[in-house]
């Protein structure tokens, strides 16, 4: 048997090469994120005289809009489909990226009249200025522009790649593949520390936008040839359509089926009916803002405790490590791969296992400042393995959609979840920001700590603790597998 030319004999692998293409997508989304948290404390605010409560603000309106967009992001993807849904999705978040760097040009535009200038020139007429008063409501609204037109795109990412994932994986494999194309979060991360200081530092702050935000073009003439549905994909043959579509057939033992013949469809408002949905949610708005705490903060973290600017190596390398540690999140993702293979476990109790080994790990946060006096390293890696739990964590988590909701509805209810995670992280970055300045301020003492130090001691310890409670949350509302039906 062959199909267009193709023997069906040896399986093809071409799930992989898509699983590669959201990867590198991921690991843009990141990188485009990295930037301003890379270059605001020892770049930007310097020069529009931003404290942390500005840039507390600037993540806070980010995630928030984030969450919104996430919110109908998810049925725009189900709606237009995957490879132009993902294609629309980078352009703008692409865009958005590339405007942060004339934030400043604008700024000097508003405030002193010169808009026909270049970087330089907008930074000596911003410094001319009196009014600092007006140059910081300005500068940071024009971010908070900027960072509105990167959280739209960016909010079509993980819905349109978790929907192309159960396209094209089986649910048993669904987590590693997740943790594989989610682990291009932790390759962004590593890759910004060793990056985009240099690039700043070289070539000012706006050229780090614009040099990362324009690989995302670059991705979307990659996507433009390589994606189509399996089904139509000349280079899957039938044995790997047949592997992609096993779940659809009736499996001997299984607790649950899902025929391909069944084909209806969730409308937005019906997905708030589920358990299911509110459980994936509720778990997502619990863990989330932990991941973007770290990506915002940690930066400013070693900046600010330990001296130690984005452009000291020091610090370069201190990221770079904390990253490279937060790959292990992979092992994790095949974990629930291991529990059904090996422990004939269901899919999601498998995962639901997994999960609760995994955040079990954040609790090592609690220690992070206790031990800090004896060297930066240990919160550096403490942090890393914390993160590790999260990714691995967060590859289950969204795995956990498929096994439940029937592909037409998938990119919806990631939306959905993804919007109650940007909430718990825009709660998170505000509340951050203000406690941060408030504990410098007012020297807050807790436990021996003082200032900052005791800042940071307070939103470890909510960190620590927050996936178990998750965990805990999702367990009660969906005790074990229940795939949602027609109501």
């Amino acid at each position: 048997m062959e199909k267009q030319g193709i023997k069906t004999d040896k399986m093809t692998h071409y799930r992989w090469t898509i699983c590669m293409m959201l990867f590198f997508a991921t690991t843009i989304n990141y990188l485009d994120r990295q930037v301003l948290s890379l270059t605001w404390m020892d770049f930007i605010a310097p020069e529009f005289h931003w404290t942390n409560t500005h840039y507390g603000y600037i993540t806070m309106f980010f995630s928030g809009f984030y969450a919104l967009c996430l919110l109908l992001a998810g049925r725009f993807v189900d709606w237009l489909d995957t490879k132009k849904g993902f294609l629309w999705a980078i352009g703008i978040w692409s865009l958005g990226a590339c405007m942060h760097a004339f934030c400043g040009i604008a700024t000097s535009g508003i405030l002193a009249g010169e808009w026909l200038v270049d970087f330089e020139g907008a930074r000596r007429a911003i410094a001319a200025l009196d009014d600092l008063g007006k140059v910081i409501h300005i500068s940071v609204m024009l971010f908070i522009l900027s960072r509105a037109v990167l959280a739209l795109g960016e909010a079509g990412n993980f819905p349109a790649a978790i929907k192309a994932t159960a396209e094209y994986f089986p649910k048993k494999d669904r987590g590693f593949a997740t943790s594989i194309f989610n682990s291009g979060a932790q390759i962004g991360a590593l890759l910004a520390p060793l990056s985009i200081p240099v690039i700043a530092a070289q070539f000012g702050w706006e050229m780090a936008f614009l040099i990362i935000g324009a690989l995302g073009f670059v991705w979307m003439g990659f996507w433009v040839f390589l994606y189509k549905k399996p089904a139509e994909n000349p280079r899957v043959n039938a044995s790997e359509l047949a592997y992609i579509h096993q779940d659809d057939c009736l499996e001997e033992g299984s607790e649950f089926t899902e025929q391909p013949a069944r084909e209806w469809k969730l409308s937005w408002s019906d997905c708030f009916r589920y358990r299911q949905t509110w459980s994936f949610a509720l778990g997502k708005f619990l863990t989330d803002g932990v991941w973007w705490f770290f990506l915002f903060w940690v930066p400013a973290y070693l900046s600010s405790v330990y001296d130690m600017p984005s452009s000291d190596p020091r610090a370069q390398l201190a990221i770079f490590v904390l990253y490279l540690i937060s790959m292990l999140s992979l092992l994790g993702g095949y974990l629930p791969t291991f529990f059904v293979n090996r422990k004939g476990m269901e899919p999601y109790a498998g995962r639901m296992r997994a999960m609760l080994i995994f955040a079990f790990f954040p609790l090592l946060a609690l220690l992070a400042q206790p031990l800090g006096h004896i060297s930066y390293w240990i919160p550096v890696v403490i942090i890393g393995i914390a993160g590790a739990a999260h990714q691995a964590w967060s590859a289950n988590i969204f795995s956990t959609v498929g096994d439940m909701f029937p592909k037409s509805a998938i990119a919806t209810v990631t939306g959905i979840g993804g919007m109650a995670g940007g909430l718990g992280a825009m709660i998170i970055n505000l509340g951050s920001g203000l406690l941060f300045d408030y504990a410098k301020e007012t020297e807050l003492s807790l436990l021996g700590y003082k200032g900052l130090e005791a800042g940071y001691l307070i939103v470890f310890s909510l960190c620590a603790v927050a996936y178990l409670l998750g965990w805990a949350v999702m367990k009660l509302l969906v005790p074990r597998s229940r795939p949602v039906l027609p109501l």
